[in-house]
């Protein structure tokens, strides 16, 4: 009934904005969130596709279960590659590399809606996303739908008035389970994203960091997922942060850490 109710909600919400008869692109990672707009807004009638970025170092995984989950929604699903545009925005800036990815992936999306006849993009934020001061969160009227003139699009974002916990409520009842690298991410609620995150704050941002972040945090993926714990490694510090772990997981990624540390010697 929950998931009717957000259905009907956004139903009514995108007749009242006259947003029925428009193309709306969703900018899509695979994760809760994401996949949660995408099927609201899909379940509310609207005419929905979905955009994809990934680079060198995204998750193989992750991408794979949002390439099956849009098939089985039946939604046109576009994959971008943009290794060449963040290795051109983050190297030579200090880590993590999060916020230039971010600016890459929206002026991207931006060229591509244009480009291919969308009229409106969407995105999965959830109450616990906005920021004061943030580009979407200075919307006049309802903050579902905002007009950003430096975009030159609309933003839907249909799940801005859930919280993080109802959002995992709603993607529980609609069967949503994407795929988990059993990251420790920033937030102990599951918010995985790409191992560039774990660069270390204040280091220079290189190719070299970007390869080693991603070697020793899908080693470590490996053993979370095995043991059920999350767990990741900043680089190049190869500082061990972990949710729930016991002494034996934390002896595995010692040791799985110590040879990347010989390695780099």
């Amino acid at each position: 009934m929950m998931i009717k109710k957000a259905v009907k909600e956004l139903r009514k919400f995108a007749e009242d904005q006259k947003l029925l008869d428009k193309r709306v692109l969703v900018l899509f990672s695979g994760g809760k969130d994401s996949s949660l707009a995408l099927y609201l807004l899909t379940e509310a009638g609207l005419d929905v596709s979905a955009l994809t970025f990934f680079h060198r170092w995204s998750w193989k995984e992750t991408l794979n279960w949002a390439m099956k989950f849009t098939k089985k929604l039946g939604v046109e699903h576009y994959l971008v590659d943009i290794t060449e545009g963040l290795l051109r925005e983050a190297v030579g800036r200090k880590g993590p590399a999060c916020i230039n990815c971010k600016k890459v992936m929206i002026w991207n999306a931006r060229w591509f809606a244009l480009n291919n006849g969308f009229d409106v993009l969407a995105k999965g934020d959830n109450a616990n996303d906005k920021i004061i001061g943030a580009l979407l969160d200075q919307c006049e009227g309802d903050i579902r739908l905002c007009e950003i003139p430096r975009i030159g699009l609309p933003f839907i974002r249909p799940l801005i008035k859930y919280t993080a916990e109802e959002v995992e409520a709603l993607a529980d009842k609609a069967g949503i389970k994407p795929y988990r690298m059993y990251e420790h991410a920033r937030r102990r609620q599951w918010r995985e994203g790409c191992p560039l995150q774990y660069i270390d704050k204040e280091r220079t941002v290189t190719p070299e960091l970007m390869d080693l972040a991603y070697r020793v945090n899908y080693e470590i993926s490996k053993i979370a997922r095995r043991m059920k714990v999350r767990m990741s490694v900043r680089v190049p510090s190869f500082e061990i942060m972990c949710w729930d772990c016991d002494e034996e997981a934390l002896n595995e990624v010692r040791k799985v850490v110590s040879q990347f540390e010989e390695g780099r010697e």
